[in-house]
């Protein structure tokens, strides 16, 4: 036996020594740059592709709806509710994005927008009362108005008054609303007179506006605001053409919609249902205008009682 304190300890059956074996050293793996872009790429298309076919964000930037929609109101469209269509597709241009976030200058849209074809794959028409996206033909711009008429109505303005088919659309008495005016609704004595703007019995400014309730033959109906006489207060007749829709704003003395044409910003008449984008659903939430960068005037900055306001009107039997 080997006695000798300096030998190693040996294992039944060997006569070599057991030694542990040093662990792996640990290797640093880089970053794998193209499993990122992959992945990045991946994500994109799936929320373009959410944009395009099921629904998507829209922020309203004019009072052309008032007065259930106010400048900073953000909805969900849903993009399927007619079938699909030449502007359905959400194809991001960078040169736009580019020019409107770094160089500051205004662009129409953040979208390229494929060339007009006729038809819309699955497609149906708008129901009469519906508010719609809508993208005026030739152009980029993306608008929210409310469908009147439909293909073969006979319609016409008069005094105010829409009348299809003959008929002049219901409408209720004169009463008022009071919107709270904040940075995103002044209340300009511009656009509705100096008397509009008031203190209500809790001290607050309101636009006190005067309303209109109107109820469609379907028996749908809405407010809208009326100020008195504007120059599209008389219109046609015409007749609706095949494929086509009326559309017009709930602000309607404040509102280019398709009785002015193209040239005055407004929709140039009947719009093809090709150009609509999809049915407004209902409001996510609103913001007065006040907040900043600062993430911490965010939460002041929202407007309560918006969250999930219906855009669909109401039906009455």
């Amino acid at each position: 036996m080997d006695t000798n304190p300096g030998s190693p300890v040996n294992q039944p059956g060997g006569d070599q020594p057991v030694n542990a074996a040093p662990p792996p050293a640990s290797q640093k793996k880089g970053t794998d740059w193209w499993a990122e872009v992959k992945g990045l790429f991946w994500l994109l298309l799936i929320v373009l592709g959410f944009h395009s076919f099921i629904a998507k964000p829209f922020y309203i930037p004019s009072e052309s709806m008032l007065p259930g929609l106010r400048v900073g109101d953000r909805l969900v469209v849903s993009k399927f509710a007619y079938g699909w269509s030449f502007v359905s597709p959400t194809i991001p241009n960078p040169v736009a994005i580019f020019k409107s976030v770094v160089l500051r200058q205004p662009e129409d849209s953040w979208s390229w927008q494929m060339p007009f074809v006729h038809g819309r794959l699955f497609g149906s028409l708008p129901t009469r009362g519906d508010v719609v996206i809508v993208t005026p033909p030739g152009t980029h711009n993306d608008y929210i108005k409310r469908v009147i008429g439909l293909p073969g109505d006979r319609l016409e303005v008069r005094d105010g008054t829409v009348i299809l088919n003959g008929k002049p659309v219901q409408r209720g008495p004169v009463h008022y609303v009071d919107i709270p005016v904040d940075t995103n609704s002044p209340c300009k004595a511009s656009d509705y007179g100096e008397e509009a703007r008031v203190r209500n019995a809790s001290g607050q400014w309101v636009c006190h506006l005067p309303i209109v309730t109107e109820t469609l033959p379907n028996n749908r109906r809405y407010d809208t605001v009326e100020l008195g006489w504007s120059p599209g207060d008389n219109y046609g007749p015409i007749t609706i053409p095949a494929n086509h829709v009326f559309l017009m704003g709930d602000n309607r003395d404040r509102s280019a919609d398709s009785r002015f044409s193209l040239a005055e910003l407004g929709l140039g008449g009947p719009v093809p249902y090709e150009n609509i984008g999809g049915r407004a659903e209902f409001v996510t939430f609103s913001l007065d205008g006040d907040a900043t960068l600062n993430p911490l005037t965010w939460w002041g900055s929202l407007r309560s009682g918006r969250a999930g306001t219906s855009l669909h009107p109401t039906t009455v039997n």
